[in-house]
């Protein structure tokens, strides 16, 4: 059986807690690894190694610190394979997701090789007399990434990027469901050039978190996950006097309106809804088409697609749409979820909880699942489903169908799939929610902008990526500069008079 232990002061070492986690082939349900889940104390440890390494990572110039990242993409293209194998193969994603998986974090390195633009500070001449003013941007010291399971690739480089770039020290406490990919992401690090130490990949549980919210070392903490745990962090750690951001749960609504391409709708709402088993804080989970008409059509062009899906392990091959479920009680979960909606008279299209895959019977799968006629009071409405199930909720109206991701608790991404610019445009206006979609499903930013979400999906006043990430693992610091006058007119062998 393999062990899977942390990556400290540049090379692999063995767990010291006694305790671990099992690591699941999600296709056969069968445990194919043990990740050792640090304690308190190995991770006070390692902190402390960081803090070391870091002042000396900290005062290289940015331009050799960009250095680093632009080899890290080299090789990271270089092993974009072994990666996206990796990954597929603990989480289940198919290889083709698990390569965007890759690929998604690998365009904000790209951007983080701009850091020495990205870190230039204001300066102003002549504020007063003989006087100038100027900033600097300045790394926090030590800082911490909690990271979730559906993203092993993406959301660690979204946080270690940035915070390395702004010469930082990084502690990443990677989901201990599909640990393999970040250790990996670790060692290229080395090989392009990184400091031992000022990287360390920690696995864990919930000690470790609490470790890393108390560590008096650690400055900031960025987290990904479900919003139970978003509060707790953000509360826990700004309580402690840390710079917190922390990104949650999920309830993304499409609308779709009567004039919008029917075709082009359902084939969006396959990939969005349906797309890595439903694994994604950005999926669209609640269908709003508007009027009874629409919703009829949509729903029609809906089951044939749906019923040619197909579903399987990563190793079938390109053509696969979706794998398995991460666990077996992200399974049960689901499949919970689903008879909910059932009992609660929602009108179910399709139910994939008997879908069983020949060969595979005690794999983690679940069927596309489609309901109409779902209401707000439902379950399968107020939790974020994380499978592939989709909801159908019908509007009468635009106001209507607006008001349901308006009043909404959460506030990740929307989207809405229209013919009229003046309804698009009212849309984005008005919509409370941080990511917008315009006949765009998955309306993730590119790298250079800022992913986040508002109300519970998001906490902390910065975003991830893009130019607020640099503010996130930076401090500013303002200087004040006069220097005395006279020498440049040279000696003096007379008292000067008093003015």
């Amino acid at each position: 059986m393999k062990e899977i232990g942390h990556w400290i002061n540049g090379k692999m070492v063995a767990g010291k807690s006694g305790r671990s986690a099992d690591v699941f082939n999600p296709a056969t349900g069968d445990v194919q690894a043990h990740v050792a889940l640090a304690s308190k104390a190995e991770l006070d440890s390692a902190v402390a190694d960081a803090a070391v390494a870091q002042v000396k990572w900290g005062a290289t110039n940015p331009q050799k610190r960009a250095r680093v990242m632009m080899e890290f993409v080299r090789l990271i293209n270089r092993d974009m394979d072994k990666l996206a194998e990796a990954l597929s193969a603990e989480h289940g994603k198919t290889f083709p997701d698990a390569k965007g998986d890759v690929q998604r974090g690998l365009e904000v390195i790209e951007f983080c090789v701009g850091a020495p633009h990205l870190l230039k500070g204001e300066f102003t001449d002549a504020a007063g007399p003989g006087i100038d003013m100027y900033s600097m941007r300045q790394p926090l010291g030590v800082v911490a990434g909690i990271t979730p399971f559906n993203f092993p690739a993406m959301i660690p480089l979204w946080k270690m990027g940035p915070a390395l770039a702004c010469g930082n020290a990084f502690i990443l406490k990677p989901s201990e469901r599909d640990p393999s990919v970040p250790l990996m992401l670790a060692q290229l690090l080395q090989e392009a050039g990184l400091p031992d130490g000022v990287l360390q990949v920690v696995n864990g549980d919930k000690e470790s978190v609490d470790a890393i919210l108390d560590n008096e070392t650690v400055q900031a903490i960025g987290f990904v996950g479900s919003t139970p745990i978003a509060q707790y962090i953000y509360g826990r750690g700004c309580a402690n006097g840390k710079r917190v951001q922390c990104f949650g749960g999920a309830k993304n609504h499409m609308i779709i309106m009567p004039d919008a391409d029917m075709d082009q709708a359902a084939d969006a709402l396959i990939g969005a809804g349906f797309g890595a088993a439903g694994e994604r804080c950005m999926a669209i989970s609640v269908a709003v088409p508007v009027g009874d008409a629409t919703a009829d059509a949509l729903i029609e062009k809906l089951v044939p697609r749906i019923e040619k899906l197909k579903v399987g392990p990563w190793t079938a091959g390109n053509d696969v749409d979706y794998g398995p479920l991460v666990t077996g009680a992200a399974l049960e979960r689901v499949k919970g979820l689903i008879t909910s909606g059932v009992d609660q008279g929602a009108k179910l299209v399709c139910d994939g909880r008997d879908f069983k895959l020949q060969g595979y019977e005690n794999g983690f799968f679940v069927g596309p699942t489609l309901f109409d006629n779902v209401t707000t009071d439902m379950e399968i409405y107020k939790q974020e489903i994380f499978g592939p199930v989709l909801s159908t909720l019908r509007a009468k109206t635009y106001e209507e169908a607006i008001g349901y991701a308006i009043d909404n608790e959460y506030g990740n991404g929307t989207a809405i799939f229209t013919r009229d610019g003046d309804t698009a445009r009212d849309f984005a206006a008005r919509i409370n929610i941080g990511m917008i979609g315009i006949n765009v499903p998955i309306p993730v930013p590119l790298a250079y902008h800022t992913f986040g979400g508002w109300k519970k999906s998001g906490f902390g006043d910065l975003n991830q990526h893009g130019p607020d990430s640099f503010r996130f693992y930076t401090r500013t610091k303002t200087v004040t500069a006069r220097w005395p006058s006279g020498i440049k007119e040279g000696s003096a062998f007379n008292f000067k008079a008093m003015d």
